[in-house]
């Protein structure tokens, strides 16, 4: 499979999962910061011009990072992602959607991009700050969430660590916010395994 993401963006949850379950793909970078999402090439292979998106091996493109991340979790990284209850995956799904519905397109946006919620400048620090409130209150509900637990849902990984895999390294690496010291370490253990810091390495993070 061919796999297109933009260094640091959210696609690095999805670099995480499949270096996680020894995935076989090309990955191939696409820099948002350049345009390159915009440029005709990419557009024949994603219109969306977004990342992540991945080309399966049967030619047919997936988008979006929640169907991608459920994708794998049934299809290479079965052994290691399925969940175990129809239940379990209602749950997964709730925490990832929260994460990349609100805390990523509702917090984060308006943090890393506020000119985007804006056309004047005197209202840009409103705007940053009307998107912290938003990522603080979802991680200490997260944080509640996380208790002592080695992974989001509890024992095991699933996909929803690769969404707070991403989001958390913009809270924690980029802009250093002052959240719960459970969350912290929670990253710091993610960002130690194997996975992550290939991935980071790949991206040119490290």
């Amino acid at each position: 499979m061919k796999f297109y993401f933009s260094p640091g963006a959210c696609s690095l949850g999805i670099h995480f999962l499949l270096e996680e379950i020894g995935a076989d793909y090309e990955g191939i970078p696409i820099h948002i910061k350049n345009g390159d999402q915009l440029k005709e090439d990419y557009v024949k292979v994603n219109p969306k011009s977004k990342v992540p998106a991945i080309i399966r091996d049967d030619g047919s493109l997936l988008t979006e990072f929640g169907v991608i991340a459920h994708w794998l979790s049934h299809t290479c990284g079965k052994d290691k992602l399925a969940a175990g209850t129809f239940e379990d995956e209602l749950r997964i799904m709730e925490t990832l959607d929260y994460l990349v519905a609100t805390v990523h397109m509702q917090g984060f946006s308006r943090l890393l991009r506020p000119q985007k919620f804006s056309p004047t400048e005197a209202d840009l620090d409103w705007v940053r700050e009307n998107g912290k409130a938003i990522v603080v209150k979802a991680f200490k509900l997260l944080s509640e969430q996380l208790k002592d637990r080695p992974f989001i849902m509890g024992e095991r990984m699933t996909i929803a660590d690769a969404a707070m895999f991403y989001t958390l390294f913009w809270g924690v690496t980029r802009l250093n916010l002052d959240l719960p010291e459970n969350i912290v370490a929670y990253f710091n253990r993610l960002s130690m395994r194997p996975a992550a810091k290939r991935a980071m390495e790949l991206e040119g993070l490290l």
